[in-house]
Order: C-alpha cells, then structure tokens, then sequence
C-alpha cells in the first residue's frame, strides 16, 4: 500500500495554501472547504478523511488564527450525520466552530474568541454550545482561546462521538507536520543565508546534521498520518493508527522546533521573530495530544509490559 498523497489530494492542498497564509475565511468557504466531508447526498462533497490531509498540513503551515481544522474536519461532517438544523450553516462557511479539548472538563477551545460554537467531545457524547466563556492566556496569543462549559448534547451515539474523537485528533497529527515544514522551511533558508567565518552556517556538518534529524522526523510522520486516515476512513484499527501518527507528530514538531531555535541561535530565542508564531503554535497544539495517554494505549495494544518507576 502506498500512503502519499494522489495527485488530486496534492492539488487540493496546494489550492487552499493561499486562502490560509491570507486567513481568509471567505475565500475557502467559496472553495467549499467546510463542506469536504459532508456526505453528497447532504449537500457536501463526499470527500474522505486522507483527501483532507494534505489540507490539515497546510492549515498547519500557514497557522491561521481560524479554526478552519475543526469546524471542516470535525464539525461539519459531525453536525450532518447527527441532522441537526445547524449543519448547513457549518458547511457553507456561515457559521465557526471552535473544538474545545478531548476530555477537558473545563473547555478549553482554541479559537474560541473566533467562533460561533464549542463543540465538546468528552465521555460518550458530543455537546455543542454558543461560543461564550472567559478568554484564556496561552502560549500563542493567536489561539484567542477561551474556556467553555456551557453546551448540550449534540448526540451520544458511539459510532459518530468516536469518529469525531479520532477526526480531532488527526488534525492535530496533520497541523503539527504542517508546522513542523514550515519551521524547518525558515531554518533552512536562515542558514543559507546567515554568514559565519566567511561561509553560511548551513554548511557546518554540525548544522546539516541537526536539520537532516528533523526532516527524518517529519518524513517518518507525515506517511503515518495519512495511514492513520486511511484507517478512520476504512474503520481498520483507526485507534491505535491515530494515536500512533499524533505522538509521532507531535515528538517530530518538538524536536524539529528545538531544532529551529538552536539554528537559528540568538534570533531564535527573540519572540518577536516570526519562527516564534509556529514554534508557539506547536507548542499548544502538543500540549492538546495527551501523548502520554496515547502511548499508554499503544503499549496495551501491544501487550507491552508497565513501566516502573522508581
């Protein structure tokens, strides 16, 4: 089996690239973004989960301050197969839905200041309410992140609480690729062009060592999170594929964004510098993975021994 993207899913991705480093939400409503995944006969179209991964990467990439990953990607196919009456407002783009975290009993939502819902997927149930509660400091201030209760039940149904749950959390894996390129894109550039004794730091074997580390994790990622797509699309031990392309995500980002400071050497720890805005970025998006439940879950899958601690 080969887990790369077709042709079509590449241009795709390429497509919304523009709309997303422009945070133009318009733009991509009018592409029909937000109606990917919602099924033809319900008015989308009809796309699946790995022809939606190159565009999650992008969304990472460009970190636009929307909620584009969770209102296209969890919300609109969710809100379709439940029937409820908001779905169409999803779907075209009218309406924003912010996803607030697995699980978190006091709702976190990034990019709750700009949305119109909080979706809540927590225990069996799906919940959704209006886009009200108390704005929360975060480590990138563009998350606009607020926390959120307030909400009703959407649907408890397994089978679509449990989709959703996996949905979530592959845009998590496939935002944090997308960062992990665009941080490694910038350190690329910065050491051809950033001059020491005479030659570009780049050239420093120490340098490409560092940078060929990060881009082996990126490449190891980015197949398994388009495998893991496969598996939710195909309902083949989607679980364990998911949480294994998140902590594989989520460690290549971390590592790639130490990487990226390190490189880039003083600039890289100045946060006004533009790498700050993906480095931040991935930083939140980590901590939203619960990659320690995740790898919890794989060792069981795996009948691996418990770890001790001394």
């Amino acid at each position: 089996m080969r887990f790369a993207p077709t042709d079509e899913q590449a241009a795709l991705a390429d497509a919304v690239r523009e709309p997303l480093a422009a945070a133009d939400w318009d733009a991509l409503a009018a592409m029909d973004v937000f109606a990917a995944l919602v099924p033809a006969d319900a008015g989308g179209l009809g796309l699946a989960e790995t022809d939606l991964v190159g565009v999650l990467e992008a969304a990472g990439y460009a970190a636009a301050p929307l909620p584009v990953s969770a209102t296209a990607f969890v919300a609109a196919p969710l809100l379709a197969a439940a029937g409820d009456p908001r779905a169409a407002d999803v779907a075209a783009g009218r309406s924003r839905v912010a996803l607030a975290g697995l699980d978190d009993p006091v709702g976190l939502a990034p990019f709750g200041g700009h949305a119109d819902w909080i979706l809540h997927l927590d225990g069996g149930s799906a919940r959704l309410g209006a886009a009200a509660g108390a704005p929360e400091s975060t480590v990138d201030t563009t998350l606009d992140a607020v926390r959120s209760t307030g909400a009703e039940v959407l649907t408890g149904d397994p089978a679509l609480v449990g989709r959703a749950r996996l949905r979530a959390g592959l845009a998590l894996a496939a935002e944090l690729v997308g960062l992990g390129r665009r941080m490694l894109d910038l350190t690329v550039g910065y050491v051809k062009q950033r001059h020491q004794f005479g030659v570009p730091v780049g050239s420093f074997q120490a340098v490409k060592h560092h940078l060929a580390d990060a881009a082996l994790g990126l490449e190891f990622a980015a197949p398994e999170v388009l495998a893991a797509a496969w598996a939710v699309e195909h309902d083949a031990d989607a679980v364990r594929a998911v949480d294994a392309a998140v902590v594989l995500a989520a460690e290549a980002a971390h590592a790639t964004g130490r990487v990226a400071i390190q490189c880039h050497g003083a600039i890289g720890y100045t946060v006004e510098y533009e790498l700050h805005r993906y480095v931040k970025r991935a930083w939140a998006l980590e901590a939203l993975c619960d990659t320690g439940a995740r790898l919890d879950r794989l060792a069981a899958s795996l009948d691996l021994p418990e770890a001790t601690h001394e």
